[in-house]
């Protein structure tokens, strides 16, 4: 089957890619990255994908344009709902992406984190699927989370410290800008 996977980095990849590879899929990768800060990580954590896929020879299809203004305004006012803005963005991106590459179903790297929401994802991809006419592949991908990290360090890929957001920028470094109050 021709499937279109949403890949949010290298490291995430390593896992869940090969092995649709090797279940007789035919993969193309979608790199959505306007929920990615700054622009500096987000050309990391793209040209590691890009880097990667080569390896494979794997086609990956890059979002096109930077439209941080647009994932700003999803998210703001909504900072503790801002996983569900950005789920449904990049899975309803991939979604019609998939559609236009003739894709028979799309899948998400999301599956593979063991710091995701999983079910939301996959509610949230079955609606985009519905919603663009392509079927969502779900699968449990964690099981595999220890032998990724394995693998995308034994590779030397780049690996991010927080999902993507300023957000979770912030929320990893919590503890440098507000140090717990000593008595």
């Amino acid at each position: 089957m021709k499937m279109m996977v949403h890949t949010c980095c290298g490291p995430c990849s390593v896992y869940p890619v090969p092995r649709l590879l090797a279940a007789g899929h035919e993969v193309i990768a979608y790199f959505h990255r306007a929920n990615i800060h700054p622009w500096a990580e987000c050309k990391k954590r793209e040209e590691t994908l890009l880097d990667w896929a080569r390896t494979l020879n794997l086609t990956v299809v890059v979002q096109a344009g930077y439209d941080i203004e647009d994932f700003f305004q999803k998210a703001a006012f909504r900072e503790q709902d801002r996983c569900m803005a950005c789920y449904h963005e990049r899975l309803c991106a991939t979604a019609a992406t998939a559609r236009r590459a003739k894709a028979e179903a799309f899948t998400t790297t999301l599956l593979y984190s063991m710091h995701q929401k999983h079910d939301l994802i996959a509610r949230m991809g079955r609606a985009a699927g519905e919603k663009y006419g392509v079927a969502f592949h779900y699968e449990d991908f964690r099981q595999g989370w220890q032998q990724g990290i394995d693998e995308s360090k034994r590779l030397g890929m780049y690996r991010q410290q927080y999902c993507g957001c300023l957000y979770s920028e912030k929320e990893r470094r919590k503890s440098e800008i507000c140090p717990p109050q000593r008595r």
